[in-house]
């Protein structure tokens, strides 16, 4: 694990592997950390250098703002990607990481290879559901305890609840060591972020979109339909939204096909 620091905060990142292919950025959900990745680069380390990156206030990496925007999110791994003086990128991003990537295509298009979303969407959110963050803003400040417990087990579908319990322990006892104002300020960014379907659409590189079946928090045919919208390859895995746990077989056969 390697440090940088951004804006007078530490930010956390791992660097591995090396090979033909351009380098890919790894880049995780919200309340998770770099080390949801580890089963991949373990496999992909001998094809091409991966990046994977504790995004702001998760896993090792500091806090930066009351906000942590998605473009202040975008500039960190812009930033990580300038500290190892890596000029072309392809990446993958994992829900909020998602949110990540496509804003890192909007800012930064010229160094973009590939684009892998995986159970993320380029639609902003409804009226409703920036509503339920703010709802979750101030849950978090009152019982940070009790709405990492449910937000995480929402990620996962039911039968994977039984399935991947300790995986699911270990990942609320990463979660616990967030600060809640930390928390809060992804909620914020998630909250306020801007939709990407223009950009998407545009990007000449390869786009993947990756849908699981049995995701409570997006619906899988919601984003195939994104996915022709935007000319991106669609691919669907079982299980929940967490699939880099919950199916991480068919995960890493499509991390495989990225440029």
């Amino acid at each position: 694990m390697s440090e940088l620091k951004f804006k007078g905060a530490k930010i956390h990142y791992t660097s591995r592997g090396q090979g033909a292919k351009v380098p890919l950025v790894l880049l995780h959900g919200f309340l998770e950390d770099s080390k949801i990745w580890a089963p991949i680069v373990k496999e992909l380390q001998m094809e091409r250098q991966i990046i994977c990156i504790d995004l702001p206030g998760h896993g090792k990496s500091e806090g930066i703002a009351e906000v942590h925007s998605i473009s202040l999110m975008a500039d960190v791994v812009r930033e990580v990607l300038k500290h190892l003086e890596i000029e072309e990128i392809s990446v993958a991003g994992h829900s909020m990481g998602g949110y990540v990537s496509l804003e890192f295509l909007k800012k930064f298009p010229m160094i973009l290879r590939s684009i892998v979303l995986i159970n993320s969407t380029p639609i902003e959110d409804s009226v409703e559901k920036r509503k339920i963050r703010e709802r979750f803003v101030q849950l978090v400040g009152k019982n940070k305890e009790a709405y990492i417990s449910m937000a995480i087990s929402n990620l996962y579908s039911e039968k994977s609840r039984l399935k991947f319990a300790s995986e699911i322990e270990d990942l609320k006892s990463r979660a616990m060591k967030m600060e809640i104002e930390n928390i809060q300020a992804s909620l914020k960014g998630m909250k306020i972020r801007t939709n990407y379907l223009h950009e998407l659409k545009g990007f000449p590189g390869q786009k993947i979109i990756a849908a699981a079946k049995e995701d409570s928090i997006l619906d899988m045919n919601d984003l195939k339909n994104i996915s022709g919208e935007c000319n991106c390859e669609f691919y669907s895995m079982e299980n929940g939204h967490n699939s880099p746990v919950e199916d991480i077989n068919n995960l890493r056969t499509i991390i495989h096909l990225i440029d």
